[in-house]
């Protein structure tokens, strides 16, 4: 696919992730910004990509930015107003899709997305099913947890302990960022094989208490009802880690996508750790 890709959300964790695998692959990519002067969007900016100015909350914006391009990475979030807006952002991105009369539209949802009895799942999969009743070509990448994720305890992790609400002893099926955006990659390189397709990804499937050891650090048990008390939506999702779990083939997942490095997160927490330590 020669023409360019463009990643809504490429300011964001996330996004970002996905422009940057993008284009190390050799891609030719746009990213998607509310405001283009912004720091954040200088960045994106000075790594090669062609900035282009929409947001997901207004449509004709999404249907000008789609024209010309070859397929579209599409980020939601339910984080910035609620989980009704994500699915407006999802039902905008479809018809601006539609619109634009896209080639591919590819939509990052969450593994077990319709399986979980969480609110931020099921608005991913309530786009998801909307996406299904088109005829758009689409792909559905579905992530498990990230690794990433973990860095918001990073003072913890700094001072020696690991806050963690999934019992220690129990598998955690989650990626990298960097390695989820290889799988992107490898799925535009392969469309034949991905239309109409949802993949979970799955890189890893450590314990919390591994975890914790590949940081030299200890692990410390949060309950439900301390992250209750933040956010009911976040407590149902650690609920469901902590029993089901997302229940994804990792050997399957990498021998799909053998060209994935596939980062283990004992190599990957070496590197935060570095990171997390710096002053």
């Amino acid at each position: 696919m020669e023409d360019p890709i463009l990643v809504l959300g490429a300011t964001g964790t996330h996004g970002g992730a996905i422009v940057r695998a993008l284009v190390a692959a050799g891609r030719s990519v746009r990213g998607l910004v509310r405001d283009p002067e912004s720091s954040r969007a200088e960045a994106v900016r000075a790594g090669g990509v062609e900035l282009v100015t929409g947001d997901l909350m207004d449509p004709p914006s999404l249907t000008r930015a789609f024209a010309g391009v070859g397929a579209v990475y599409a980020v939601t979030t339910p984080f910035e107003h609620g989980a009704h807006d994500e699915e407006r952002q999802g039902s905008h991105i479809i018809e601006a899709a539609r619109q634009a009369g896209l080639p591919w539209l590819l939509l990052a949802s969450v593994a077990a997305a319709g399986r979980a009895p969480i609110p931020h799942f099921a608005s991913k999969a309530r786009i998801e099913a909307e996406l299904a009743e088109t005829d758009l070509a689409w792909t559905v990448i579905a992530p498990s947890y990230f690794y990433e994720n973990v860095l918001g305890a990073r003072e913890a992790i700094a001072t020696g302990t690991l806050p963690m609400a999934v019992p220690p002893d129990k598998p955690l099926h989650q990626v990298a960022l960097a390695d989820l955006g290889a799988v992107v990659a490898a799925v535009l390189d392969r469309p034949d094989e991905h239309v109409g397709a949802r993949i979970e990804v799955a890189g890893d499937a450590p314990t919390p208490a591994e975890m914790a050891a590949a940081f030299g650090v200890r692990y410390q048990p949060v309950s439900f009802e301390e992250i209750r008390g933040r956010s009911a939506d976040l407590a149902a999702m650690y609920e469901f880690l902590s029993d089901t779990g997302y229940g994804i083939d990792v050997g399957a997942v990498r021998a799909r996508y053998p060209e994935v490095p596939w980062t283990p997160f004992a190599e990957w927490a070496r590197t935060a750790t570095r990171a997390i330590a710096a002053p």
